[in-house]
C-alpha cells in the first residue's frame, strides 16, 4: 500500500476515536524505537481535537498544525514534544518557511480517504487508510508554474497560536510544566499582540476542597459496596491516583506500557513500601512513597480480586482489569486486559458527577456546581494540595513524588491566607540573641 511520506495522525471528528490501524502502526513504531511518550501524546491530541468538532474550520486547522508539528517532533528531531524548548520552536519555524520539497503539494486533498481494494472492502464500507497524495504543505502555481514556498506571517502566527494553545490544554492535564510556544510569541515580534498571552485558566491547578471531597470518597465507598463487581476498581483507582498524585497516562495501558501490580515494591532493607512509575512524561521514572491507607486499600483490593495480601516482586496480574472481555483490538476476547486513558477517565468522571449530585441533594448547591467542572487530573491536584496543606508533608518530599522538575512548580500548591501569614509574622524577633549577656 503506498503512504504518504508524512502520515496524518488524525482522521475527521467521525473517525478520530476509532483509531487507525496504519496510524497505531507508526505510533507504536515511534514509541519503540525514539520518542516513548508518543502513544500518549496521541490520545492527548485526539481528546483535544474531539473538544473543536463543532467548528469545522478550527477543527481542520488544529488537526493539520498537530500533524505537522508532531511529524517534526517524531521524525524529524525524534524528541518528545515535551521535551521542546524556545529554542528548538525556533527551530520548528525554520522548518516551516523552508520545508522539504517532497512534503509540499499544490492543490488540496484529503487526509484520508477509503480503501475499496479488496472484494471485503468492496461488500462493506471500505477502510479509511491516509492519503498518498496528501503532504503537509500547500503551495501556489502561478500560470501552471510552481512558486518558491512562502509561509505568510498570518500563517505563522496561526501555528504558534494554535501550538500555544495545545501545549496549555497539556499544562491543565498536568502532562507539561511549560509552554515552548508561548514563549517564543512572547519573544517574537508577535510579543504586542494580546490575544497571543496566556490564558492564566489554562495553567490553573485547581483541586477539590475538603468537603467535595469527602463526597468523592464516599460516593465511590457507597458504589464499591453496593455493586462491588462494578466499583471496586473504581475505588481503589481514585485512592491511587489521589495518594500518588498520579497522571491518568500513569495507570492506563498504551503502547508499550501495561501497568501491573508488582509497580507496588517493597525495599527489603527497610520494608517500605513505594509505586514505580517506569515511565512518565518526558520518559522519565520516580519511585512514589506510599501511605499506610493505601497499602490497605491496596490489599483489600487484591483480596477482591482473589489475590494474595501484597504483589511479589515477579506479579504480572493487571493494575485494573476489564468488567468483560475487550470486543476490538489486539486484546479482543480478553478478560483481563488492562485498560485505556479514555476508559478510566470516563469511569472516573462518572464518579465525580455522582458525587456532585449527591452534594447538591445535600444542599450544597454552588460546591456541586464547581465539582461538575472538575475532571481525573484535578484528583491529582487535590492529592498534593491536601498533603502539602492539610498534611504538612514537607515541600521536597512532595515535590519528588509528584515528579515536578522544580521546586517553584511546587509551591503553587502552597495556599496561605492573609491572616495565616499575619499570625506567622506578628512575633517575629529582629534580633534572635537580644537579651543574652
Amino acid at each position: 500500500m503506498q503512504l504518504p511520506p508524512v502520515i496524518p495522525f488524525f482522521d475527521s471528528h467521525d473517525f478520530l476515536l476509532s483509531g487507525n490501524p496504519i496510524v497505531n502502526q507508526h505510533i507504536t513504531q515511534v514509541s519503540l524505537h525514539h520518542v516513548e511518550d508518543a502513544g500518549i501524546l496521541i490520545e492527548h491530541a485526539s481528546d483535544w481535537l474531539y473538544e473543536q468538532k463543532y467548528n469545522e474550520n478550527n477543527y481542520k486547522a488544529y488537526r493539520s498544525e498537530l500533524t505537522t508539528y508532531f511529524h517534526w517532533c517524531f521524525d524529524v528531531i525524534k524528541q518528545s514534544p515535551i521535551s521542546i524548548g524556545r529554542k528548538e520552536i525556533n527551530y520548528y519555524v525554520e522548518y516551516c518557511q523552508h520545508p522539504p520539497q517532497a512534503l509540499i503539494a499544490y492543490f488540496n486533498v484529503a487526509q484520508f480517504k477509503v480503501n475499496l481494494g479488496n472484494e471485503a472492502d468492496r461488500n462493506g464500507e471500505g477502510t479509511r487508510v491516509p492519503n498518498p497524495q496528501w503532504r503537509p504543505f500547500l503551495g501556489k502555481k502561478k500560470s501552471g508554474e510552481i512558486q518558491p514556498y512562502q509561509l505568510s506571517e498570518n500563517t505563522l502566527k496561526t501555528k504558534l497560536a494554535i501550538l500555544s494553545s495545545f501545549y496549555g490544554y497539556l499544562m491543565s492535564e498536568d502532562y507539561c510544566e511549560h509552554n515552548p510556544a508561548q514563549a517564543w510569541l512572547n519573544k517574537s515580534r508577535f510579543s504586542s499582540k494580546r490575544k497571543y498571552q496566556q490564558d492564566p485558566e489554562e495553567v490553573s491547578h485547581l483541586a477539590f476542597t475538603e468537603l467535595q471531597w469527602s463526597y468523592v470518597i464516599s460516593t465511590v465507598e457507597a458504589l464499591a459496596l453496593e455493586k462491588p463487581e462494578m466499583h471496586q476498581r473504581s475505588l481503589f483507582l481514585i485512592k491511587l491516583i489521589y495518594s500518588c498524585y498520579l497522571r491518568i497516562s500513569e495507570v492506563s495501558a498504551r503502547a508499550g506500557y501495561s501497568p501491573i501490580m508488582s509497580q507496588f515494591q517493597q525495599d527489603r532493607q527497610t520494608g517500605i513500601w513505594s509505586f514505580h512509575i517506569p515511565q512518565s512524561k518526558g520518559g522519565k521514572r520516580r519511585n512514589v512513597a506510599i501511605s499506610n491507607a493505601l497499602l490497605d486499600a491496596l490489599k483489600n483490593y487484591r483480596r477482591y480480586l482473589g489475590l494474595n495480601d501484597y504483589p511479589q516482586a515477579r506479579d504480572k496480574h493487571p493494575l485494573f482489569i476489564r468488567h468483560k472481555a475487550a470486543g476490538r483490538g489486539r486484546e479482543s476476547g480478553i478478560l483481563n486486559a488492562n485498560l485505556g486513558i479514555r476508559h478510566l477517565r470516563d469511569e472516573v468522571q462518572d464518579i465525580i458527577t455522582l458525587a456532585a449530585d449527591n452534594a447538591e441533594n445535600e444542599g450544597f448547591t454552588e460546591d456541586a456546581a464547581d465539582m461538575r467542572h472538575l475532571t481525573v487530573h484535578n484528583i491529582r491536584h487535590t492529592g498534593i494540595t491536601h498533603d502539602i496543606n492539610l498534611n504538612h508533608r514537607p515541600l521536597s518530599h512532595v515535590q519528588a513524588d509528584a515528579g515536578h522538575e522544580s521546586i517553584d512548580t511546587t509551591s503553587q500548591y502552597l495556599h496561605t491566607s492573609q491572616t495565616e501569614r499575619h499570625q506567622s509574622a506578628a512575633n517575629k524577633p529582629l534580633n534572635h540573641l537580644d537579651g543574652i549577656d
